[in-house]
């Protein structure tokens, strides 16, 4: 029980820490739902993508992943703005683009992950979270 308490300070005063713990925790949640990872954190000019998965029916899921340690001041949904969603989308049509995909399906999913001061860590996944 300490080790967690430990660690648990540990996350809450490196938000770098937080982020990859989170998109630890998010690949391991969603394997479980049956999902495939393709690539974490695929980077170009135009922005970056947490996750990229496929899901069980072929469909390509662009994944932002958004950990927080709590939600006092506003919920972790509500950083997920139009700028970000336009960057979002850019990106993932540049990986589409470079990697000759134009016959799959494709969405973008938000995981948000709250770590909270007790208890288990929230997870909520929100799948097709916006169309571009």
């Amino acid at each position: 029980m300490l080790g967690m308490v430990l660690n648990k300070r540990k996350l809450l005063a490196d938000r770098e820490l937080l982020g990859r713990w989170g998109e630890k925790h998010c690949r391991g949640f969603l394997k479980r739902k049956g999902l495939k990872t393709l690539t974490r954190n695929f980077s170009c000019k135009t922005g970056e993508i947490d996750l990229i998965m496929v899901d069980t029916d072929r469909t390509i899921v662009f994944i932002e992943v958004k950990t927080r340690a709590d939600e006092t001041f506003n919920s972790v949904e509500s950083s997920i703005t139009a700028p970000k969603k336009a960057r979002l989308v850019r990106t993932a049509r540049y990986f589409l683009a470079t990697h000759k995909i134009d016959d799959r399906p494709f969405r973008f999913d938000v995981v948000a992950i709250v770590l909270g001061q007790k208890g288990s860590p929230q997870i909520r996944h929100y799948q097709n979270a916006f169309v571009p």
